[in-house]
């Protein structure tokens, strides 16, 4: 389904820090199942959200990049790593992390939201939006940061929050 940016920025500001109170309180006292669930809820979210239509993340976030990826992405230029992360990276040295130079991403074709080098992607770029990574008790810090920039953190935080209180 298309996401509309406008929409979801809107419900971000009228729903995002009651969102990630209940995300607090998940990680205090995370219900029986919770892995599993995020796994069913995962499914169902990409039922509903076209990455395709939206790319706010390639539009508003920087992936970090692994000496692996900045090996690979450079090999995929034919160019050394040094030169890879002098044309388009910068080192974060609060993070310690290398990170796009500028945003939107550089790779990302604005015409139609799609990465030129989706092949050999960052691996942050490629597990995005991290929905079913590892225990969901351990990226729960990062669910709550990407609610305001992500349509389908938002869904799955939003089915999560319906699932639970139901009961």
């Amino acid at each position: 389904m298309q996401v509309n940016l406008r929409s979801f920025k809107q419900k971000v500001r009228h729903h995002a820090k009651r969102m990630k109170r209940f995300l607090g309180r998940v990680e205090k006292n995370p219900p029986k199942g919770l892995d599993k669930m995020a796994v069913v809820l995962d499914q169902e979210v990409w039922k509903e959200v076209d990455c395709l239509s939206c790319a706010n993340c390639c539009k508003t976030m920087s992936p970090t990049f692994t000496k692996k990826d900045i090996a690979r992405i450079a090999d995929h230029f034919s160019i050394s790593p040094a030169e890879f992360k002098e044309k388009w990276l910068f080192f974060d040295e609060e993070d310690k992390d290398w990170m796009n130079r500028k945003q939107p991403c550089q790779f990302l074709n604005l015409d139609n939201n799609m990465c030129s080098i989706y092949e050999v992607r960052p691996d942050d770029c490629a597990g995005f939006p991290h929905l079913t990574k590892k225990k969901m008790t351990d990226y729960i810090h990062v669910h709550q940061q990407n609610i305001s920039y992500c349509p389908a953190t938002y869904a799955f935080v939003e089915k999560l929050e319906a699932r639970l209180t139901s009961k």
